[in-house]
């Protein structure tokens, strides 16, 4: 039964083309999921779709959608629920971050990274909503972060997008639960994706975090066995989320110490 979960539901999922957007879309697609893939390269969504319809007999629509644009993301998603007419899951995946002491990061960088990772998120969110709750079903995960929980040093603007994420997530949450509508935090650590490409130019921060480095095969399974399931959160590792435990019981003690261990990048 369980396996069937996804059969012929429809799946949203923005940031697409590569990392994590693309190992969901690949692991729905194999339960029978159909898919609407996002992201701002047409050319490689185009490639995924004939790979994915090819292997698994499935439908895969794909868009061009930037996700700091939001006039794109009212367009495009206008066109989605009219050709579709039903959306079961939305995931935000769409993100990205840049570790900069707060003094040195610049305020287009800054916007930037609000844009896609608050704004476009809520922008995303809003238009399906309307049609989860008539439909009086659907599930929306949000892809946050550890640094959501636990604010780390130089990682100022990172870590309040993901925080705003988590707030907008919790309130969600409680604002839907009478419309049967599911929602989930997913707050990994860090992941063997390109994120680091952009976030950590140094490459330092990524050799420090090495051995805690997670799999993002095992990221994404996580995330489409929790699909369409009341899970509130997801969080990877779990010893990490002891963390941010420690860190609401301790903060003083947390910061003094944590300080050492977590300024490497």
């Amino acid at each position: 039964m369980e396996s069937n979960r996804l059969k012929n539901k429809n799946v949203v999922i923005t940031g697409s083309s590569s990392g994590i957007g693309l190992l969901i879309a690949n692991q729905c697609a194999e339960r029978g999921a159909h898919l609407v893939l996002l992201a701002r390269r047409l050319d490689k969504l185009e490639k995924i779709q004939k790979e994915i319809q090819k292997q698994y007999s499935v439908s895969v629509h794909v868009y061009k959608l930037d996700v700091s644009d939001t006039s794109e993301i009212k367009r495009v998603f206008t066109k989605i629920i009219a050709e579709l007419g039903r959306i079961d899951i939305l995931v935000n995946n769409a993100g990205y971050g840049l570790f900069r002491a707060a003094h040195e990061a610049e305020m287009d960088q800054v916007k930037g990274m609000f844009n896609v990772n608050v704004i476009g998120l809520i922008a995303c969110t809003s238009m399906v909503l309307p049609i989860m709750m008539n439909q009086k079903s659907g599930h929306i995960i949000n892809i946050a972060s550890q640094a959501g929980k636990i604010a780390t040093p130089k990682s100022s603007v990172y870590s309040a997008t993901k925080h705003a994420v988590l707030g907008y997530t919790n309130s969600l949450r409680m604002e839907l639960s009478d419309f049967q509508i599911k929602v989930t935090a997913v707050n990994p650590g860090p992941i063997g994706t390109d994120f680091f490409t952009i976030a950590d130019e140094s490459g330092t921060y990524a050799k420090s975090v090495q051995r805690y480095i997670l799999k993002p095969e095992y990221v994404a399974k996580k995330i489409v066995d929790a699909m369409l399931t009341s899970t509130r959160e997801i969080n990877l590792p779990r010893w990490m989320n002891v963390g941010s435990i420690l860190f609401a019981l301790f903060p003083h003690l947390f910061e003094r110490v944590g300080k050492r261990v977590l300024n490497k990048k």
